[in-house]
This record gives structure tokens, sequence and C-alpha cells, in this order.
């Protein structure tokens, strides 16, 4: 639109936006990353250290398969390098399990790829074979009940590293977006969590009285699941 990169630019000026108290990075694709951005992150206070980048796969075979534009290795280096620049970022992304040609040898790289990176958040699709997509002229050569089998097993593996991340963050205080009332709880979210697909923090609504949705709060985690956090308002609640 520019002719040149301006998304560095426009977080500086959203930043400015006294209203605005999150803004969250979504969908960053890891080719050609803007790391122009980081140190932003790291020093803006509005902007979430939190940034979704749907990596696919970790197989350099399946990357070239997928048109990723970037190796494995550059891949990892790119995320040591979003680790190193903002202290404490949390890292989304989304896997697909299955496409066209992945042999058990590249499912088992990108096993060993989500152990090793230990993601803060995780997703996993099964291929589906779709028309007007780059990759519906290529054999949809991964039966099913692989394609589901290979799914769970990386969800089995991300569901011990979330439950273990979770249960660091018990005893800390986290600013907490409160969403709504469900089910007994008051449901919100930290800055780590984007909506809907991201973990939830709930609290006892009865223990907590009338908070309401769209409300910041100061929040104690006390307890942790897999994929969810239990907590108390760290101050009385007004």
């Amino acid at each position: 639109m520019y002719g040149s990169r301006r998304l560095a630019d426009l977080l500086v000026a959203l930043s400015q936006i006294p209203a605005i108290q999150w803004i969250r990075l979504q969908y960053a694709y890891p080719s050609q990353f803007p790391t122009d951005i980081l140190p932003l992150m790291r020093d803006l206070p509005s902007i979430c250290r939190y940034l979704d980048m749907p990596l696919q796969h970790a197989s350099d075979p399946m990357l070239r398969q997928m048109r990723r534009g970037i190796t494995a290795a550059r891949t990892e280096s790119l995320l040591d390098e979003i680790r190193r620049q903002v202290s404490g970022i949390h890292l989304r992304t989304t896997l697909i399990s299955g496409f066209p040609g992945e042999s058990d040898a590249d499912h088992q790289c990108l096993m060993k790829f989500v152990a090793r990176q230990r993601f803060d958040r995780l997703g996993v699709f099964t291929y589906s074979h779709e028309e007007n997509t780059a990759a519906f002229n290529l054999t949809d050569d991964v039966h099913t009940e692989v394609k589901v089998q290979r799914m769970e097993e990386i969800m089995a593996l991300q569901q011990d590293i979330s439950l273990e991340l979770n249960q660091q963050k018990i005893g800390q205080v986290l600013p907490v977006l409160i969403e709504r009332r469900e089910s007994g709880f008051w449901v919100g979210r930290t800055e780590f969590d984007s909506p809907e697909v991201d973990h939830e923090v709930l609290l006892d609504a009865d223990a907590c009285g009338e908070l309401g949705a769209g409300r910041f709060l100061q929040v104690r985690i006390t307890g942790a699941e897999a994929f969810d956090l239990y907590g108390v308002p760290a101050h009385d609640v007004q």
C-alpha cells in the first residue's frame, strides 16, 4: 500500500490511543517476518506479549511441498530471535497433519519440533483436500485414520506441555479481561490468549460477586489445567 513495510509505524500509532489497552498480533507469516516490530512488542505496554504464527510444519520436505518459503532451520532461528528480544512472549502456532506426501519420518520430525519448542498455545488440523487451493493438484495420499492419529499424537504431547506451562503461572498476578458469566464462573482471558481459540481464566462467580463483561481485573492464579486457569481477584472488587 505504501511501497514499503509500515507495520511498525502502525503499531506505534495505535499504541498512542489511550482507549486501546491491548493490541494483539495475529497470523504472522514466518517467511520475511518483520523483526523491526520486536522492540515495540518488548517496550510498548499496550502490545500484547503474544504472537500467533501458523507454521504448518517443521519438516523441510513438507515446507517445500506447502510452498512456505522458509526452512526448518530458519524457522527455529526466527523463534529463538523472537524469544530473545521479547522476554515472556507467548507463541501460538497451528500445524497440519496429513498434508499430501507426509511420511512417518515427517511426522516424527514435527513431533520433535513441538517437544523442543514448547509452544504456549498450539492447534492442529488434519489436511482437507479442497478445490481452489494450491495443494488441490497434489495427491491426497495420507489415509484419514493416519491423519487423525498423527493429529491426536501431537495434541497429546501439547497437552502435557501446556499443563506444565500453566502450572508455572500459579501464584502469579495477571491482568484478565472479563468476557462473560457461564456455568457459575466469570470467564476471562489474559493478554496471552486470543478469543475463542486459546485458554481462559475462570473465577468463581459466587465468591467474586458482580464483575461485568468488558472489565480488566488483576487476578491471582490459584489453579491450572492443561487449557484453563483458575483464579481469584488480587484485590477487593469495587
